[in-house]
């Protein structure tokens, strides 16, 4: 079948040459020509393209290395889709820079102290019966012993676990085959305790282990509490693998350094890896993980250390639990094959592969068939007698990838840089692939699953050297695609990372990943539930207590309520956003300057800011994500004045420049500004006495709290018209700033009551408005529209008589508001408000409650 596709592509290619030649433009043959390309390069080129809204096969989820996070890119075309932020801070997506990611972060605080970066080594794919299910990804941290979960429904990091026993770590993280445990195993070994131990008490003190961390997969969280730890020898444990199929309920993990040596270069003793690696062989540990998490159950079967849970190694061995083979020595990974039987190690300072069988390991343990036993009692298995064979792949054999074809394996040789095919069950060498240069892991299409899919290997090289442009004496990785469907490989592409040093990755099918696009209105992403400080269109306000100010602020194309917000000196700031839009894709960033804080916003969510304002000044505040043709002027103004200082009104050093006339035409502007407030305070009064206010306890409240500030105006109004008769406008002037600061907190208390008012006389709303009124403001619409008034955009009042058969154009323009952007009326109110309206997404069910609550709007509009 690859021999027809490739037979085909070869004749396609050909074909499309003799096109272009006939029509006269030879196009193809020109870029060929200038470019020095192949027929075999253009081929190649053609795998891995994508036209414009093409889609990837497969995602690859890739550790970051030194960067702490994990890179997201698409296989055949390699093209980055996503950094996700995990141990480190990420100032584009706002990781680490408002509260509720920082809240993240600190679960990674390792013993009191703020560990604010990661070295991401080997990011695991949960699974349900050994296959890849695209719920949740799992990554460790080697430098700082941590794992986080990742949930694939919206790609951010949802839970950071501090391992209290280890000081290092590098074999995680790995799923057993229903996603019941992660897997993290220990690297250098060290005391359990946070103590001083000297180093000459290795043997004796130190100690490797196994930590199996208890994952609920519904969840998505490691529960620490049902987790337990196995101890291990001093050895240096490395990679691990769980059992599958008929291996199920088993691990194994490799290990390096059985000698135990600790160095001392500095006092003449040969150094670390010399010493490390004298012997023949080193241990594969293999461990009953199903029988000891019963074990783990009886307090009578562990030790705590700080809080940890741990197995001791005699009650493993006790209980049939943990045993030793040897293997090549030092390895670099154990992996499993998809049914489980076979298990294949590689010895970086050997040139073979060894094939382990696990029909033989069994048995071995079921007849109590022992080699003899470790320094620790602990029983170990006679190679030999373990192995189904052997096989010389080349220099530094170190990782595998299992194909979709029975048999066959993929491994990596750093020294040879090179890809070997080869049969781990015939044990026959099929074929080799030169690499640039020296690769460490390998990344199948599922390659480690138990179903594994072919197609593609990626080889993660350690060095670039001469394959890219030159960017200084810092190389970017190389990650090679390889096509692995024919009968020989072909290396297709190279592609440069530039953000660490990656060290595993897993793929997977993207038919696979459902990932959300937008979420709930007011969703705290890091909890999945509804944030603390979720605000709608209409519930925008700031809250002081003392010396703390809350903001409740929205954003929506393209602006951000509230626009000016006043604090003091000293006032501590918490401010909840959210992101009113339903659009996909319609990202709001906010940052107020100078402060050090930052927040990114996909639709629907709402996080928290904190800073304190501790200079004094005036600080724009703006939306960093370019979102609209009205970008820029999505800001506001945050002003922080000292409340011990005395401030000149600039309006007052004006005035004092402004001659007689001058000064009568600023007091006739103020007057009229005044009375145009008065105005709309009256209508307010009136609604509010027509339709019987004191009726109702909680609005009557608020009407007495704005009377309150309105009675406050006559005494001004009196000294304003006393300055006036004296000839002292500068006075009267001042004093009418004084009435209207009043109007407007009367104003501001009034419309609230009135807002309130209106719920309590309104006509009762039917279950179907009831729902459309939610869809109208979670929906974002009402980031826009304000009913009863012009804002952003239209009215809504009578949008219903406004055409001809208007439930239904009503309807239409919400489903695809694209559609009717040539329609007159729609063009209008577009030239209008400067401002298209977006598609928020909304389901026919949701469109329907609108409609719904459009008509309670217009039975009820003389209340608007």
């Amino acid at each position: 079948m690859s021999y027809k596709l490739n037979k085909l592509s070869t004749l396609f290619l050909g074909s499309a040459l003799a096109a272009t030649t006939v029509f006269g433009s030879g196009a193809l043959e020109k870029v060929m020509k200038d470019r020095g390309l192949t027929e075999n390069d253009v081929i190649r080129a053609a795998k891995t393209y994508n036209p414009t809204g093409g889609r990837d096969e497969f995602i690859v989820f890739s550790s970051g290395g030194q960067s702490g996070q994990v890179i997201v890119y698409g296989v055949p075309t390699m093209r980055i889709l996503k950094y996700i932020a995990v141990f480190t801070p990420e100032p584009w997506q706002g990781y680490g820079y408002d509260e509720d990611s920082k809240k993240i972060l600190r679960q990674g605080n390792i013993r009191g102290r703020e560990i604010d970066w990661g070295d991401t080594h080997h990011p695991g794919l949960s699974e349900k019966d050994g296959k890849y299910d695209g719920r949740w990804l799992a990554i460790n941290d080697k430098a700082n012993p941590r794992v986080a979960i990742i949930d694939l429904e919206d790609f951010e990091t949802k839970q950071i676990v501090v391992n209290p026993v280890f000081k290092s770590e590098h074999g995680g993280a790995f799923f057993t085959p229903n996603s019941e445990y992660i897997l993290e195993a220990c690297q250098y070994a060290a005391p359990f305790d946070n103590n001083y131990h000297p180093i000459e008490e290795y043997k004796e003190t130190y100690r490797g282990g196994i930590t199996l961390w208890k994952f609920d997969h519904e969840k998505g969280r490691i529960q620490e509490d049902k987790s337990f730890v196995l101890e291990l020898p001093p050895y240096m444990q490395d990679l691990s693998d769980a059992g599958k199929g008929v291996s199920y309920g088993w691990g194994f993990t490799n290990s390096f350094n059985t000698e135990m040596y600790t160095g001392g270069i500095e006092v003449g003793m040969p150094p670390n890896e010399a010493g490390m690696s004298r012997n023949d062989t080193d241990f594969l540990h293999v461990y009953n993980w199903k029988k000891l998490a019963e074990l783990a159950k009886d307090d009578k079967n562990v030790k705590v250390v700080n809080g940890m849970k741990i197995i001791p190694m005699d009650v493993a061995v006790k209980n049939d639990c943990l045993f030793l083979i040897p293997e090549p020595k030092s390895p670099h990974g154990v992996d499993v094959s998809p049914d489980g039987e076979y298990i294949t190690v590689c010895g970086k300072l050997d040139t073979h592969a060894s094939v382990y069988k696990w029909s033989k390991i069994k048995k071995l343990i079921a007849d109590k068939k022992y080699a003899g036993k470790d320094p620790y009692g602990i029983p170990v298995l006679d190679m030999k007698s373990s192995l189904h064979g052997q096989v010389e792949l080349g220099l530094g054999p170190l990782h595998n990838q299992y194909s979709n074809v029975d048999g066959e394996i993929y491994t990596s040789l750093y020294v040879d840089s090179q890809i070997v095919k080869w049969n781990y069950k015939t044990l026959k060498v099929l074929d080799k692939e030169n690499v640039h240069y020296n690769v460490g892991h390998l990344c199948g299409m599922e390659g480690k699953s138990a179903d594994p899919q072919g197609k593609y290997i990626i080889s993660l090289n350690k060095l670039a050297i001469d394959r890219f442009d030159p960017v200084g004496p810092l190389h970017p990785q190389n990650h090679q695609l390889i096509d692995v469907s024919g009968k020989t490989m072909d290396l297709l592409v190279d592609m440069p990372l530039p953000l660490g040093e990656p060290h595993q990755a897993v793929a997977i099918r993207a038919e696979k990943l459902h990932p959300h696009v937008r979420y709930k209105m007011g969703t705290n992403t890091k909890t999945g539930k509804p944030h603390v400080g979720k605000t709608l269109a209409g519930q925008e306000k700031i809250v002081r207590e003392g010396n703390k100010v809350t903001v409740y602020a929205t954003l929506v194309r393209s602006h951000i309520n509230p626009e000016r917000i006043t604090v003091n000196k000293g006032d501590e700031v918490t401010m909840y956003l959210t992101n009113l839009e339903r659009a996909q894709d319609e990202t709001h960033g906010f940052t107020v300057d100078h402060f050090n804080i930052h927040a990114s916003l996909e639709p629907g969510e709402t996080a928290e800011l904190k800073f304190k304002a501790d200079i004094e000044g005036v600080f724009p505040y703006y939306c960093t994500e370019f979102c609209s043709a009205l970008h820029l002027e999505m800001m506001g103004y945050l002003m922080v004045k000292d409340p011990n200082k005395k401030y000149e009104s600039a309006q007052k050093l004006k005035m004092a420049t402004m001659s007689p006339e001058q000064l009568k035409a600023e007091y006739d502007k103020t007057v009229g500004v005044n009375a145009a407030t008065d105005a709309v305070i009256q209508s307010v009064v009136k609604f509010l006495k027509e339709n019987h206010y004191e009726k109702y306890d909680t609005v009557k409240n608020l009407v007495t709290d704005a009377l309150d500030q309105y009675g406050k105006i006559p005494e001004q109004k009196a000294k304003s018209d006393e300055a006036v008769k004296a000839g002292d406008y500068e006075k009267a002037i001042l004093f009418e700033n004084m009435i209207w600061q009043y109007m407007v907190k009367t104003a501001d208390v009034g419309i609230r009551a009135k807002d309130l008012l209106v719920r309590k006389v309104a006509t009762k709303q039917s279950a179907g408005a009831a729902a459309g009124e939610r869809a109208f403001d979670e929906g974002g619409c009402s980031g826009c529209h304000v009913v009863g008034k012009v804002s952003s955009g239209p009215d809504l009042t009578g949008v219903l008589q406004r055409h001809e058969n208007g439930e239904k154009w009503v309807a239409d323009f919400i489903k695809a508001p694209e559609k009717k952007f040539d329609d007159p009326y729609v063009k209008g109110m577009i030239d209008y408000f400067n401002l298209k309206m977006p598609n928020q997404h909304m389901s026919d069910e949701e469109i329907k409650n609108i409609i719904e609550y459009f008509k309670w709007i217009d039975e009820n509009a003389n209340l608007f």
